[in-house]
């Protein structure tokens, strides 16, 4: 973690761990063969609809921490992930994020292209 995440106790801030876990989505889906300007082209554009947040221990200055992602379901515009954030094997937080696919011309949910859906459905942990 960086200075500037941190607050004035040196623990990272409670918002920036949404800042972790979306860059963790990011990553997620360039490891299952899809990096984001990929993504957007092909006509997926997801958007967090819901986040639950559970916190276990703190994150602080300068720690190093493992974040793993794991895709929970998949719907026809939706699309579900977990991400665990540790620091040397500790839980630091668990994130739960549900993401719905949406058209933002004209601000409404879209299913999922049929490549990305499979992608992901692929990507489902058991």
């Amino acid at each position: 973690m960086r200075n500037h995440e941190v607050d004035s106790q040196g623990f990272l801030f409670n918002s920036r761990y949404l800042e972790v876990a979306d860059v963790a989505m990011t990553e997620f889906f360039r490891s299952i063969g899809w990096p984001y300007p990929k993504l957007v082209a092909e006509g997926t554009d997801p958007s967090v609809v819901s986040a639950v947040l559970s916190f276990k221990s703190p994150a602080y200055f300068d720690d190093i921490l493992n974040v793993d992602v794991k895709c929970r379901s998949v719907g026809n515009s939706s699309f579900a992930i977990d991400v665990e954030i540790a620091r040397g094997g500790m839980a630091v937080a668990n994130v739960e994020l549900v993401y719905v696919n949406v058209d933002a011309s004209q601000a409404r949910s879209r299913p999922l292209p049929e490549a990305i859906a499979l992608a992901l459905h692929g990507a489902l942990q058991g």
